[in-house]
């Protein structure tokens, strides 16, 4: 699903990015890899409470590069709303496994 998102141009990626995005308010959902750094989970968990962006912590650095066909990355943010809102069920029912 992050794979379309990308290639339908809703999906930006990298620290700075993703935080231009929340700032913006063009991030519908953010999402950090959990093997991020402490310093980049507290940056996007504080900004996204602040600007009250939905969070998710879901896989790794090299998953996430990979779900956009790009090399790793540690954050990136879902600029449509009706994709975020799909990425987030989808990542609720992986939860709920």
């Amino acid at each position: 699903m992050l794979g379309l998102a990308a290639r339908g141009r809703n999906v930006v990626s990298g620290e700075l990015q993703t935080l231009n995005a929340v700032k913006d308010g063009s991030a519908m959902l953010v999402i950090v890899a959990e093997d991020a750094s402490e310093n980049t989970r507290k940056l996007f968990s504080d900004k996204c409470s602040f600007y009250e962006v939905p969070l998710r912590m879901y896989g790794s650095r090299e998953a996430l590069g990979r779900a956009i066909g790009k090399e790793m990355r540690s954050s990136l943010a879902v600029i449509d709303i009706g994709l975020a809102q799909s990425v987030m069920g989808y990542l609720e029912s992986e939860s709920g496994r």
